[in-house]
């Protein structure tokens, strides 16, 4: 029971990290119509930038001024190249943002070398959040933080503990994803600066007719998407690792809950990355090959099949090819995504 718990939670964990990192993208889309294709580039910055300033003032402050940084170089970037392209139609849009993709992979190479930098979390996060304790005798029980190491490391045969830890660091991601869930949610429909930002998509002559610079709400949006996404990169690299190809290794799955979840859907969003974070997450927590799985199930197979070497694959194997099987099979029987709404 503690194995499918633990395991459910990294993948809801791993699930919120990937919507905050598509919330961005899906807020650029919906509002804009751009897919950029540099978004996972500014995740890689946020890391980057965030590693520099926990260096020298903490991790805290490097989490708040890591996003504003970002943000305001995707705000500069939309004023000085992206907007003397978007007149000219999506293609344009998408090679010049994947141009800076290659120009910001390249700087941080540059900056901060081509191997991985020890990114590592405040002393208030690490270690466990807290751990499962499966007990022999007493059963199921939670303890908050490490559990006593003399009970993990009992020898005794005939009462068997096993300790599952869960990491304060995948806590404090859940927790960041869920209030930029609760905030975006909020902005965009119940404030003011929601209400704009629609007009300025719907009716942008009206928008400015009443005074709002329309030009100056789009640069805002896409630096504020380009902020999520640095706020992603410098939680998910002291989570993980901080490295070079960080964006490479989501960079084409966050395109995946975008498209799966509904071009524009903020909802879809969401619930395409937790649907995708738990289905990897299982794949990889589940080692048995397909041909296990058959028989679990009471299929017969023949010897051809037995010896085939497909067959013969572990679900670990398979799994970073799960969310590009899910997106074929959507956009097959429904091509608008689980939640999409965008009207072309």
């Amino acid at each position: 029971m503690e194995f499918f718990i633990i395991s459910m939670l990294n993948g809801v964990s791993y699930g919120l990290l990937l919507f905050m990192l598509s919330s961005g993208l899906t807020l650029i889309f919906s509002m804009m119509g751009v897919l950029n294709f540099a978004h996972a580039s500014f995740y890689m910055l946020g890391a980057y930038i965030g590693y520099s300033v926990a260096s020298l003032v903490g991790f805290w402050p490097g989490l708040v001024l890591a996003p504003l940084v970002v943000g305001a170089l995707g705000a500069v970037f939309e004023r000085t190249a992206l907007r003397r392209v978007h007149q000219f139609g999506h293609v344009p849009e998408l090679l010049i943002t994947f141009g800076l993709s290659y120009i910001i992979l390249e700087m941080v190479q540059l900056i901060w070398g081509r191997t991985a930098v020890e990114f590592a979390p405040p002393e208030v996060l690490r270690g466990p959040m807290f751990t499962l304790i499966h007990h022999a005798v007493d059963g199921l029980s939670l303890v908050a933080g490490a559990a006593p190491a003399a009970l993990c490391n009992a020898t005794d045969a005939a009462v068997k503990v096993v300790c599952s830890p869960f990491p304060a660091t995948r806590g404090f991601m859940m927790l960041v994803a869920l209030l930029m869930l609760v905030s975006l949610w909020l902005m965009l429909t119940r404030s003011r600066i929601g209400l704009v930002i629609q007009a300025a998509l719907t009716h942008p002559d009206m928008a400015e007719a009443l005074g709002h610079n329309v030009p100056r709400v789009f640069m805002l949006v896409f630096g504020a998407g380009a902020a999520l996404a640095g706020l992603g990169g410098v939680i998910g690299g002291s989570t993980f690792v901080t490295e070079p190809a960080m964006a490479a290794t989501v960079g084409s799955v966050i395109f995946v809950v975008v498209v799966v979840g509904g071009l524009g859907s903020l909802s879809g969003a969401f619930l395409a990355s937790l649907v995708i974070g738990v289905v990897q997450t299982f794949a990889v927590a589940f080692d048995v090959s397909l041909i296990n799985l058959a028989q679990v199930m009471g299929i017969e197979l023949s010897k051809a099949w037995k010896n085939n070497s497909v067959i013969k694959l572990t679900l670990s194997q398979v799994a970073p090819i799960l969310p590009y099987l899910f997106l074929v099979l959507i956009l097959i029987f429904r091509p608008k995504g689980l939640l999409g709404n965008r009207e072309e």
